[in-house]
């Protein structure tokens, strides 16, 4: 019996209800004492955050509990799939953090599932069906009425064997038949009433090539596949509960007269994660990508597990988000919030703070001497100790924020007035003494006198003054071009609207940003950390077409979460 990692130490209370069936098995004794599962993408398009719970839950407890997870890729379809999605999936998985422990595909098994069917066949069990799909699903009947069995259905068995040599041969044409299974047209379970078992689909596939022109159907592949692997439990989501009685009635047929009772695949549901003001669905998601609605599938607004990466995320930040939100056995709509609370959550911890002007207007300190320069130091991460220190460069003109100064400001604005103090951060204290405007009243430069004996760290220089602000020097800073990315739909719940999806999307879901200024420090990044908070600002990282020559930033989140106060 394999032992439970930790078994001792785990409280029962602290397992989630599939952990929970999985320590109970092992207990019993199920499978050998075996753990073993599967994640199982079809190569049909880019994981999104949803598979990530997946991934953290199929990976998860065979980590968990001293098992194995394999990765197999259910490549079925020929028509949607492609390589390019296999290295991408392997590339999630990794940056998740999860190691497979085996590499399967569902193709590996079609010459086996071939040969099943045929043994369906042969056993008056399947049967080869020459109506068209609409003429199939309307004898399906209703969960409280009967189907009505195919005129097909008890053609001759040689007659079957034949037209499905013929279906793969190439001498049937695409959606002229179909082979289905031969179960029971009355049963309360759709799912029961003749399942189509075998399409055919003439598209050459990226892994056999033209072998075949017949294709398992998902239903006929996935259990099998289980059964042909090994695996212990088959962990999926609630989608699949009314597909779990056909799971295991496949798994029956095929073991041939061995017992199972003990060593079998078993199919387990959780809830899928639903995420408010986005979609899950891989065909709006394609249609984002194809029509150029966004910049491709690792666009920072897609809920693509690359699209969050390149946004900023850390691997770490989305597993405790899912583990957040938890597994159930009911759907709900999680708040994006929570998403981002997470990641405010992870990168504080983790992110070098540097200094970042957004929208500049020019500081002038009058009486600092001209041609003068100073480092100042500037810790890394007040949460981090161990990550230092780095300097930045003080000098006579500076950027600040344009935000940050107001002629006649209210009795609460504690940044820069005229005739009031603030600290300038890691630097000095000034007072603002006033500012030049231009012929429209757009202020073009602010001033300030500053205190010499005001410098941050030294003895007594930490008099009380209500405002710290960031800036850069002007002659020691970078331009670089920041993109501030919000949420992709403007509706909560896109996916239950009506309306055309396209129509919901939120035009201000991505603001560019090009007159913006950045410390030395924030584009050199020695340390490799890319995980940044621009102070007062928020989270930012560098995005993957960012050059020295031409700097762009990604905001992943801001500091604070402003959309409860929209709402």
């Amino acid at each position: 019996m394999t032992e439970i990692k930790d078994s001792e130490s785990t409280e029962k209370k602290s397992l989630n209800f599939i952990e929970q069936i999985v320590a109970n098995d092992l207990q019993e004794g199920k499978n050998g004492g075996r753990l073993q599962t599967r994640f199982p993408p079809e190569p049909n398009g880019y994981l999104h955050i949803g598979h990530a719970k997946a991934i953290c839950m199929d990976f998860g407890v065979a980590q968990k509990f001293g098992g194995v997870c394999n990765l197999r890729f259910d490549d079925t379809n020929p028509q949607k799939e492609d390589t390019e999605y296999v290295e991408a999936i392997k590339q999630d998985i990794e940056w998740l953090g999860f190691k497979w422990g085996n590499i399967y595909h569902a193709s590996d098994y079609f010459q086996k599932l071939w040969d099943f069917a045929v043994r369906l066949i042969k056993e008056g069990k399947a049967y080869v069906d020459e109506q068209t799909s609409e003429q199939i699903a309307a004898q399906k009947g209703t969960p409280t009425q009967p189907g009505v069995e195919s005129p097909y259905r008890n053609r001759p068995i040689e007659e079957s064997l034949q037209l499905f040599e013929k279906m793969n041969s190439g001498e049937i044409p695409e959606g002229a038949m179909v082979l289905r299974a031969k179960i029971d047209m009355a049963n309360s379970n759709m799912h029961f009433r003749d399942p189509i078992i075998y399409r055919i689909i003439n598209k050459e596939h990226h892994r056999t090539g033209n072998k075949w022109k017949v294709y398992p159907m998902y239903d006929f592949a996935h259990g099998q596949s289980d059964y042909f692997e090994g695996v212990t439990h088959s962990i999926c989501t609630l989608e699949f509960v009314p597909h779990r009685p056909l799971y295991d009635h496949f798994i029956d047929e095929l073991k041939e007269g061995k017992d199972l009772d003990d060593n079998r695949p078993r199919q387990y549901e959780f809830n899928r994660l639903n995420l408010t003001y986005t979609v899950m669905s891989k065909r709006k998601l394609l249609a984002l990508v194809q029509e150029h609605l966004v910049d491709g599938w690792d666009d920072p607004r897609m809920p693509t597990v690359c699209g969050l990466r390149r946004r900023g995320y850390s691997p770490e930040a989305v597993r405790k988000f899912i583990d957040m939100i938890g597994y159930t056995k009911f759907d709900a709509l999680n708040d994006y919030a929570m998403l981002e609370a997470a990641a405010r959550e992870d990168l504080n911890a983790r992110a070098l703070r540097v200094s970042a002007v957004l929208n500049p207007v020019k500081l002038i300190i009058t009486n600092y001497p001209e041609g003068q320069t100073e480092e100042m130091e500037a810790v890394n991460n007040p949460e981090r100790e161990e990550d230092g220190t780095h300097t930045i460069t003080f000098s006579r003109e500076l950027w600040m924020e344009r935000a940050d100064f107001m002629e006649d400001a209210p009795k609460k604005f504690f940044r820069m007035v005229p005739g009031k103090e603030v600290r300038l951060k890691n630097a000095y204290i000034v007072k603002c003494t006033g500012c030049k405007k231009a012929a429209d009243g757009t202020i073009e430069e602010v001033y300030a006198e500053y205190d010499p004996s005001s410098r941050s760290g030294l003895e007594g220089a930490n008099r009380k003054v209500k405002g710290t602000l960031h800036w850069v020097s002007v002659a020691h800073s970078l331009p670089a071009e920041v993109r501030l990315y919000d949420r992709l739909f403007n509706v909560e719940n896109p996916s239950a609207d009506e309306r055309d999806f396209r129509e919901l999307l939120n035009p201000d879901s991505l603001k560019v940003l090009s007159n913006c200024y950045v410390e030395k420090f924030a584009a050199e990044n020695p340390t490799g950390n890319r995980y940044l908070q621009f102070q007062r600002t928020g989270y930012f990282t560098a995005d993957k077409n960012s050059t020295p020559d031409h700097l762009i930033f990604n905001r992943t989140v801001s500091l604070k979460d402003t959309w409860a106060k929209q709402k």
